[in-house]
């Protein structure tokens, strides 16, 4: 038998309480990346520029159903795609190896690879598609007001962290 996960410490609650912002099924988390604005390091100062042409540490967040921030890995340079910083996490072995089990799942937005634990949204044009699209959309944007409120209930992530990038990440 697989241990219980820490994380996510009642699946029910949480997909109950997910459950009734938009009819989505079966979640128990929403997760993004963010950056947050770092000095120019001295050494491999490329690795730090992310897609949007600045300086940053790439954090993996993912909320919980209540707006508790179940994780946050700050760890990897701004260049750092959103998936491969997921791929090389814990939160992955977590459902890939059954930890989470009972048909529960994340939601991402199309950063990410859609898996049977991670779904992210759909392009079709088919209704049931749409309908579905639409519940993920409005579930999923708990991560986004998540992370605003973080940047602004801690101003240091909303402007430039002004250090080393090991210490930033700290």
């Amino acid at each position: 038998m697989a241990p219980k996960s820490s994380l996510f410490p009642s699946l029910h609650k949480q997909a109950q309480q997910f459950y009734g912002i938009a009819g989505f099924p079966k979640v128990v988390g929403v997760i993004d990346g963010t950056h947050i604005k770092i000095l120019a390091p001295s050494e491999e100062e490329d690795i730090f520029v992310n897609r949007k042409g600045y300086r940053s540490i790439n954090v993996q967040v993912v909320f919980d159903a209540f707006d508790r921030n179940e994780e946050f890995v700050a760890r990897w340079p701004g260049s750092t795609h959103d998936n491969r910083i997921l791929h090389n996490s814990g939160l992955r072995q977590l459902f890939e190896r059954g930890f989470v089990n009972g048909g529960y799942h994340l939601l991402a937005d199309i950063g990410y690879p859609c898996r049977r634990w991670l779904l992210t949204p759909t392009s079709t044009l088919n209704l049931g598609h749409r309908v579905l699209t639409t519940a993920h959309k409005i579930t999923r944007s708990k991560v986004e007001r998540g992370i605003g409120q973080l940047k602004r209930r801690f101003e240091v992530l909303h402007g430039e962290i002004r250090m080393k990038p090991e210490k930033a990440c700290r």
